[in-house]
């Protein structure tokens, strides 16, 4: 088992990639936090999670509120004793609109998800690995954060912060033994998409019309057995990088 005994929380894990990767994680050896808006969802993978013999527990959150992320770590380390690793899955969709449609609050709700929340719940897990000099840190990014239009402005400056974000803690506390990675999905199956609500007809129809270079849509455990090789010590000296997990469709 690659991650026997570790502890580790998966952020937005009631679905999609999340839960793909608390499974498996799970699976090879991790006490999983499955964290969620939908709890309802988060216990359901923890049900999965157990009918197979492992150990997980669900923890309500709402990604955008400080003192949920505070309860998070803080829960996670007085059941478990610890956090070794954290993966910032949780995100949503934008509605596919340009700056000049952009509305105040669409832009603060997707930054707040998709990108403040990375960067709150890493500096509160950040003491407790600084204590034991080791952590593991990854974050969902996406395609759209090396390109501009597969989705609306907001969120693809939102996957763009992540990139910039993981690359800059990965290299900051290198020396302390703390990696840093993330992953950048292109097309997989989730459910992210009932997120998008009042779709901008214009924007959308520019943002998908990539979509025919698509050379197959993947799947979440696809992505969770990319999180298990940066979560190992297979990847001890992979940090500070996005590792592009498309099926090669951003090699067109």
């Amino acid at each position: 088992m690659k991650l026997k005994e570790k502890v580790a929380i998966v952020t937005g894990a009631a679905s999609g990639m999340g839960k793909s990767i608390a499974i498996l994680f799970a699976q090879e050896g991790a006490n999983v936090v499955v964290s969620d808006l939908n709890l309802e969802g988060a216990n359901e993978t923890v049900g999965e999670i157990e009918a197979n013999g492992g150990s997980a527990m669900a923890i309500l959150t709402n990604v955008t509120k400080e003192d949920d992320i505070q309860n998070l770590i803080d829960t996670t380390a007085a059941t478990y004793g610890t956090v070794d690793i954290l993966v910032n899955n949780a995100g949503i969709m934008d509605n596919m609109a340009a700056v000049a449609d952009v509305t105040d609050e669409s832009w603060c709700k997707v930054l707040e998800v998709n990108a403040t929340s990375v960067m709150r719940a890493t500096r509160k897990v950040l003491p407790i690995f600084f204590a034991k000099s080791g952590g593991v840190i990854i974050n969902i990014a996406s395609v759209g954060g090396f390109h501009g239009s597969i989705a609306g402005a907001a969120y693809t400056a939102s996957k763009h912060a992540v990139i910039g974000l993981t690359k800059n803690t990965g290299f900051q506390y290198a020396k302390e033994g703390i990696r840093c990675n993330a992953i950048a999905p292109g097309a997989v199956k989730t459910n992210i998409n009932i997120t998008m609500t009042n779709i901008n007809q214009k924007g959308a129809a520019i943002c998908t019309s990539g979509m025919s270079t698509v050379p197959r849509i993947g799947e979440p455990e696809e992505i969770a057995r990319t999180a298990l090789f940066l979560a190992s010590d297979d990847s001890s000296f992979v940090n500070g990088t996005v590792l592009t997990v498309d099926g090669g469709w951003t090699a067109y």
